[in-house]
């Protein structure tokens, strides 16, 4: 090798170098979204499985301390107990509305049932507009007396970083977590899942239920497809450089 491809083969060393950590980034991206497809069929599998059909009981109290989400979650259900309607919990968020791209902002109405055991289910008896946050605006919707519900088991809302805190004191929440709501007021022996409503009308038209995303999109292999192929060509980039390069 002459000395000036030499030259030129060192001067490879820091685009190289870049071209691998690049590289990596985008196997990883790639690797990564193979592994949220495997999730996400899981999650759309757990849902045909469990989410249709006849309902079955809730989970017995006595079992609640080994409850476990992959096991349990989207499970039809139906229950028999009394709202807790003084106790209810209104949780920020937007549901479909009317129109495509104009959700419906709102609160998801969290309120205790109380089974006849004495122990207590956390139920999302689904979303009411902002101007409905109130109770009194909406009296037909708070049945008094023993009621049964049916709906989805479901895990609590996950928290991320741009979730506001919630303020118990101002009943403010941002998620919907059974314990959370639990201690705050002042409830025990609650389970560690809620229970989604179905779509069945309450008098007055509010709460709305039946709001579950029951069918989720699953893009995951073509964007692993697109890192992979971005990946390829990077390498096919970098060999047309180099080869270039070293030919001076």
């Amino acid at each position: 090798m002459t000395a000036t491809r030499l030259n030129n083969a060192r001067s490879l060393i820091l685009p190289g170098i870049a071209t691998l950590i690049a590289l990596a980034i985008l196997i990883g991206l790639g690797t990564w979204q193979l592994q949220r497809k495997a999730w996400k069929d899981g999650l759309i599998g757990q849902i045909e499985t469990r989410a249709y059909g006849e309902p079955g009981s809730v989970l017995p109290e006595s079992d609640w301390a080994g409850w476990r989400a992959d096991q349990d979650e989207f499970r039809k259900v139906r229950v028999t107990g009394t709202f807790l309607n003084d106790l209810e919990a209104p949780v920020y968020g937007l549901a479909p509305g009317t129109r495509q791209g104009a959700p419906l902002q709102g609160y998801y109405m969290v309120t205790p049932l109380k089974l006849p055991t004495g122990a207590i289910l956390m139920v999302n008896r689904g979303i009411v507009p902002m101007e409905l946050k109130d109770p009194a605006t909406r009296p037909q919707g708070r049945p008094e007396g023993e009621v049964t519900v049916t709906g989805l088991v479901r895990a609590p809302e996950a928290r991320n970083f741009f979730t506001p805190k919630d303020d118990p004191a101002k009943n403010t929440w941002f998620t919907r977590d059974p314990q959370a709501i639990a201690k705050a007021r002042g409830l025990e022996r609650v389970a560690p899942f809620l229970i989604d409503v179905d779509a069945t009308p309450n008098p007055g038209d509010w709460p709305r239920g039946g709001q579950t995303q029951l069918t989720l999109p699953n893009n995951h292999l073509q964007y692993a497809l697109t890192w992979y192929g971005l990946a390829l060509t990077l390498v096919g980039v970098f060999g047309a450089f180099a080869w270039k390069r070293i030919r001076g």
